[in-house]
């Protein structure tokens, strides 16, 4: 599903118009990004979490060369499904 076809669904299920789905979309997105910059996680019970995981600096491998490369330290968004959301997978 692409992010056009989200805010047609959600715009059909809320009787909203596109436009409106479209900020609500964008809203929530924003919302959720803000806080994961913020380094706060964010729980939606049944759905899942979204949270910011640490990785340290580590050495890879140029794959063209094999020459070791140094890659510094990042964080990444990780996210992790909640019961509701694997039930609802699995049935």
């Amino acid at each position: 599903m692409t992010k056009n076809e989200l805010i047609a669904a959600v715009a059909d299920t809320s009787s909203l118009t596109k436009t409106d789905a479209a900020k609500a979309v964008e809203a929530t997105f924003d919302i959720i990004t803000g806080a994961l910059k913020r380094g706060d996680e964010v729980k939606l019970i049944g759905f899942g979490t979204f949270k910011v995981a640490n990785r340290a600096a580590r050495e890879g491998r140029n794959p063209r060369t094999g020459q070791p490369v140094q890659i510094k330290a990042s964080k990444a968004p990780k996210f992790s499904s909640g019961k509701g959301l694997k039930d609802a997978v699995n049935m």
